[in-house]
């Protein structure tokens, strides 16, 4: 039976988010604890905690067995972009984008 945790809007780029879901795709979730743990991205620390939670989520659902899951699919949407300007030389502006990103976790039973 799958279960599912979802953060949205995290203040954290969604190619950076990426790097780190790709390393944990497909593995078991005490395994995907421990990468996580000796990774030294920030988006780990993130990550770890969404995991923790859908591992939560599982232990709320009496018919599913916490020791035998792995990460189904992990996914990294682009939510909104925050659009900000600096001063630049001259009387200009230069936009600044802080993107955002959405991050989802299924968890199964193998």
């Amino acid at each position: 039976m799958e279960v599912k945790a979802t953060l949205k809007y995290v203040r954290l780029s969604p190619t950076k988010a990426r790097l780190v879901a790709d390393l944990i795709r497909g593995k078991k979730s005490e395994e995907a604890l421990n990468i996580l743990a000796f990774t030294k991205k920030v988006s780990a620390r993130i990550i770890t905690k969404l995991l923790k939670s859908a591992i939560a989520n599982a232990t709320q659902k009496k018919t599913v067995d916490v020791d035998r899951l792995y990460v189904k699919k992990i996914t990294v949407d682009q939510g909104v972009t925050w659009k900000r300007f600096t001063p630049r030389a001259l009387g200009r502006a230069t936009p600044i984008r802080k993107r955002t990103s959405h991050i989802t976790i299924v968890l199964d039973e193998k």
